[in-house]
C-alpha cells in the first residue's frame, strides 16, 4: 500500500472510533460547561425566592446529554438549557439517576410550566412546556422555595 492509502485508512479509522465513542458515550464530545447564577423572583413582588449554580447548556451535544452523565445535584445546582428563540419544546429523562423539576421560562423571564419528573421508564414521558429556557433543578426545588408559574427567573448568560 502506498503512503496514501494509508494515511487515508488511518484518517477513517479515527472517524469510525470517533463516531462509535459518541453514539455510546455521547458526554465525550462535551469539553466544559460554562456556568452562571440564577435567581427566582416572585413575579407580583419581585422578592428573592431562592438561587442555583447552574452549568449552561447551549449547544446540540450539551442538551443531548443534559443531566444523564449526571449522578446527583445538590440542593442548589442545576442546569439552564438555552435555545435560540422560544418554542413548545419536550424534555425527556433519558438514563437519569434521579428526579428533577423542569421550569420552562419565557425570553423575558417568566416561569411558563413546571414539572416534577421522574427518572426515566417505559414508555418514557415527554414533560411539556413553552419558552426559551429550560431550568432543571433538584426535584421538589420549586415548593420548597414557592416558585410557581408567573414568577421570573434572573440571570446572565456567559
Amino acid at each position: 500500500m502506498n503512503r496514501r492509502l494509508l494515511g487515508l485508512a488511518a484518517v477513517l479509522t479515527l472517524v469510525v472510533l470517533a463516531v462509535l465513542v459518541a453514539m455510546t458515550t455521547p458526554s465525550a464530545l462535551i469539553a466544559g460547561y460554562e456556568t452562571t447564577t440564577v435567581e427566582a423572583v416572585d413575579g407580583d413582588t419581585g422578592e428573592p425566592l431562592a438561587t442555583a449554580e447552574v452549568r449552561v447548556v447551549d449547544d446540540l451535544p450539551k442538551r443531548y446529554v443534559g443531566l444523564s452523565a449526571t449522578d446527583e445535584l445538590a440542593a442548589d445546582e442545576g442546569m439552564l438549557f438555552v435555545h435560540d428563540e422560544s418554542a413548545k419544546h419536550g424534555y425527556v429523562m433519558r438514563d437519569m439517576a434521579f428526579a428533577i423539576d423542569i421550569v420552562f421560562v419565557a425570553p423575558d423571564g417568566e416561569i411558563t410550566r413546571i414539572h416534577g419528573a421522574e427518572p426515566a421508564s417505559r414508555p418514557r414521558t415527554t414533560y411539556r412546556g413553552e419558552g426559551q429556557y429550560v431550568l432543571e433543578v433538584p426535584i421538589g426545588w420549586s415548593d420548597r422555595h414557592g416558585v410557581e408559574p408567573g414568577d421570573r427567573i434572573a440571570f446572565e448568560l456567559p
